[in-house]
């Protein structure tokens, strides 16, 4: 079987709740997923009920484990020790913060070293891919049918694998001149696109990366600014005369919808974008602007305008070989509900308005 689709079977066993066994560089682990597994799967993955509880060092620091500190790597791996009252309904609640103030955590609980970080931290990272909560029951000795190794997944992400799939014309409002191409890998689930509007003119176009958000751009959500920004855009693109939006599937700044709507919940209990991210056991971005960096290479342009008010953006594009001759500011009025989401770009994620 070959890299990808090991990656992408272990995806879907995660989803069912299936153990899955990644081999590390400095060792085995062998990982049930808590979200998507049940009592009974435990029972058989672990029946001495020693296996500890593997987070992320950002959700970790949200419970305030001992020995565990506040982290400069959200996302990098913290093992828990299996103490006797540390069931499936107590590892639940660990996972996932909306239970944070329904489910009152017994405690205390230890953080203990963790001998195959890199498996662990594998682990993680497939959880982000596969759009479940960053949480599992590991165990060094415990067996899975499926088997797989860090390598695997990080060519699951490779933007080098990603091909033009198909394009046709497609006249959109405000831009009746366009014409959209289908990006795609072999095993990959979703499509990038792009929508090319215009015509080239040899100067560089005007680019918009744009992340996918079903809540704004679909639905009209006013939590976010990205549906006016996305309408926003293809029209500052056909006023120029010549530019491409690539519309990216990395919904939830790369940790997919389930998980986004997760945020949104704990955004209505108080806590920032960032923080609701970060509690969720994620990076505060995720997203592999990569990608976007091999769409414009396949399209032959190496030399774009930005128009964004994200430096992350500019900097990803450039490290992936594509020189970013201006940025070019995409400001849009906030709205009563998303004000607070557009300080905290502003304030906590470096967005220059």
């Amino acid at each position: 079987m070959s890299d990808a689709r090991r990656t992408a079977t272990a995806i879907d066993a995660l989803r069912r709740g299936w153990p899955i066994a990644i081999h590390g560089s400095d060792g085995t682990l062998a990982l049930l997923p808590i979200e998507t597994a049940d009592p009974e799967r435990l029972l058989v993955f672990d029946p001495a009920g020693t296996a500890p509880v593997l987070l992320t060092a950002g959700r970790a620091a949200t419970l305030k484990l001992a020995n565990q500190r506040d982290a400069a790597a959200p996302d990098s791996p913290v093992l828990v020790e299996r103490a006797p009252w540390l069931d499936f309904a107590t590892a639940t609640a660990l996972a996932d913060p909306q239970l944070d103030l329904q489910t009152p955590l017994k405690g205390p609980f230890r953080a203990i070293p963790l001998q195959a970080a890199d498996a662990a931290g594998a682990a993680l990272r497939l959880a982000r891919v596969g759009g479940v909560l960053p949480a599992f029951f590991a165990s060094a000795t415990a067996t899975a049918d499926l088997a797989l190794t860090p390598a695997d997944i990080d060519a699951h992400e490779d933007a080098a694998r990603l091909t033009i799939a198909t394009r046709a014309r497609l006249p959109v409002a405000g831009a009746e001149d366009a014409e959209i191409v289908a990006f795609r890998t072999p095993e990959m689930p979703g499509e990038h696109v792009a929508l090319l509007i215009g015509t080239p003119n040899g100067k560089p176009p005007l680019v918009r990366l744009h992340s996918e958000c079903l809540t704004g751009d679909v639905l009209g959500s006013l939590k976010c600014d990205c549906g006016p920004q996305l309408d926003a855009a293809i029209h500052a693109i056909a006023a120029s005369g010549w530019g491409i939006l690539l519309y990216l599937r990395q919904e939830g700044r790369g940790i997919g919808l389930i998980n986004k709507l997760r945020a949104y919940a704990l955004q209505d209990q108080g806590f920032d974008t960032v923080d609701a991210n970060t509690r969720l056991g994620f990076a505060v971005d995720s997203r592999n602007f990569a990608v976007a960096g091999r769409m414009l290479d396949l399209l032959g342009q190496r030399s774009v305008r930005l128009l964004t008010n994200n430096p992350e953006k500019v900097a990803q594009l450039e490290a992936a070989g594509i020189r970013v001759v201006e940025r070019v500011p995409h400001i849009l009025p906030a709205n009563p509900h998303n004000e607070r989401y557009l300080a905290t770009k502003r304030d906590r994620t470096g967005h220059q308005f």
